[in-house]
């Protein structure tokens, strides 16, 4: 086996496709309110669910990935994304919705540890951020995707819960493929670890930047995932089924804006890059308070979701080259950041509860600045 061989390049980057699965709890949540007459706090309470568990499982992750291996950790993660996207269609009730998308936070968060350094097994270095750029273009398809599954589930079948069994397939294909697949991992990813040394990493004020950026970021993304729909509602009337196209939109707008970035991101510098993206978004975010037409605010949702697709990529490319011979340490602590996906939300409900969806854009427009001030202080290696 050799790096960037495209037998053991495929089925990694089918995994992606899979860990676009948990921002389903976006369109889900907008579903499950109207189910069960909830107000936002007590529905933003399921993407809380999801990403709780970030901050609880991604050190221990990166633990058992160094005793295990990354491949091993990876297909871990797919059995429990599958049992979890079972659950909804076996027992509909709050309680049970809560679990199910807990569980697909658990293993999503397995997955996001172990999948974005298992990359780096299969591909060079000198293409480490395109193609971390390129696998987040493959979540973006899925996240794309599932509103427009869930609203075709709702018109054609009566049932938008129906989209849960065609991911559920999808995950099976990804892990058998996976499973039969040689990758060949390298002695230096082995060695042992434990939750001093994942921590003790923060003492690096870049590496604690980049985690608060995670943070911040995932949670915008979530934030965003869960709220435009809503905002959508509150601004134009819109029914949930064609206000979910609003997340549609978004996630079609990393989707273009992760392929154009895999392939920019090539030959120009990542922190530019960054910068620009910030610049773009927060001035979006701006818009997004006042604006009330729905071609404008389409065109600002198409705006945020360029300007977000490709941070992610970015940050985390140069966090493991910082300190690229504790790879899988710095892939925990920082997808351990992805708990910003839990925090900023009910924040966001808390506010809007009292100042509607506009209380919560001025929420997410804070963290964008902060990733503004972020990509300023960046660094080239």
């Amino acid at each position: 086996m050799h790096k960037d061989s495209k037998r053991n390049i495929l089925p990694v980057f089918f995994g992606f496709f899979v860990m676009g699965f948990a921002d389903v709890v976006g369109i889900s949540t907008s579903y499950v309110k109207q189910d069960f007459n909830l107000t936002d706090s007590a529905a933003n309470l399921l993407p809380m669910m999801v990403f709780l568990w970030f901050a609880v499982f991604s050190v221990p992750t990166s633990m058992l990935m160094n005793k295990i291996g990354r491949k091993k950790t990876v297909i871990i993660s797919l059995c429990t994304t599958f049992l979890a996207l079972l659950i909804p269609l076996i027992e509909y009730r709050f309680s049970m919705v809560l679990f199910a998308f807990a569980l697909l936070g658990i293993g999503n968060t397995i997955l996001q540890v172990s999948l974005n350094p298992l990359l780096t097994n299969v591909v060079s270095g000198e293409k480490l951020t395109s193609s971390l750029t390129l696998g987040q273009f493959v979540k973006a398809i899925a996240s794309f995707l599932g509103p427009v599954i869930a609203g075709v589930a709702s018109s054609s079948f009566g049932n938008w819960k129906m989209m849960f069994p065609v991911f559920a397939l999808i995950t099976l294909i990804s892990g058998l493929w996976l499973l039969l697949t040689p990758v060949k991992e390298d002695e230096k990813n082995t060695s042992t670890s434990s939750f001093y040394k994942s921590f003790s990493l923060l003492k690096d004020p870049v590496i604690l930047t980049f985690f608060l950026a995670i943070l911040l970021l995932v949670g915008i993304d979530v934030g965003l995932n869960t709220t435009l729909p809503k905002f959508l509602i509150e601004r134009t009337n819109m029914t949930l089924e064609k206000a979910g196209l609003g997340t549609s939109l978004y996630f079609a707008a990393r989707t273009v804006g992760t392929f154009v970035g895999a392939i920019l991101l090539i030959k120009f510098s990542g922190r530019k890059f960054y910068i620009g993206s910030m610049i773009l978004g927060v001035f979006a975010m701006f818009l997004m308070i006042f604006v009330t037409n729905i071609w404008s605010i389409s065109i600002l949702i198409f705006c945020l979701g360029l300007a977000l697709a490709n941070v992610f990529s970015i940050i985390f490319s140069a966090a493991l080259k910082r300190v690229p011979q504790r790879a899988n340490e710095v892939s925990g602590l920082l997808i351990m950041g992805v708990a910003g996906g839990a925090v900023v939300p009910p924040i966001m409900g808390v506010v809007s509860d009292s100042f509607g969806q506009i209380g919560a854009m001025v929420v997410l427009m804070i963290a964008m600045a902060y990733l503004l001030v972020n990509s300023i202080q960046m660094k080239e290696k």
